[in-house]
């Protein structure tokens, strides 16, 4: 007997077989029928154009990983509010208003960084 509980996981069983089985094709396929002869310059370690002129461990400027923050906190937020929207009509007043303060925090958030500067670029 087979249970009918697995007999629902059958779809994304048979996707996820057709998407490897897909992923596996092209990848092998690129193999064949691509010209396979890479030269010093493409095996090289920096690939821009030019000699490194620097060391690699210099120091960065805070302002770049302030705004990494801001963007992995906002994509965050936006994560969140897609399925806050489809499901607003089943949560109600709780879930509206605790979107509401979460949006709150960071919108403070963002105001505080306004004005400490660091959107600020010179």
């Amino acid at each position: 007997m087979s249970n009918p509980l697995l007999i629902e996981y059958l779809p994304i069983i048979i996707f996820l077989a057709i998407a490897v089985g897909i992923a596996s094709a092209m990848l092998i396929a690129s193999l064949l029928v691509a010209k396979q002869n890479p030269d010093s310059e493409k095996l090289s370690a920096y690939e821009c154009g030019f000699e490194p002129f620097a060391d690699a461990r210099s120091k960065f400027d805070v302002r770049f990983y302030l705004v990494a923050i801001l963007f992995i906190i906002f994509d965050l937020e936006v994560a969140f509010l897609f399925p806050w929207a489809v499901a607003l009509g089943d949560i109600g007043m709780f879930g509206f208003w605790s979107m509401m303060i979460f949006l709150g925090i960071l919108t403070i958030g963002f105001i505080y960084e306004w004005k400490k500067g660091a959107l600020e670029w010179e």
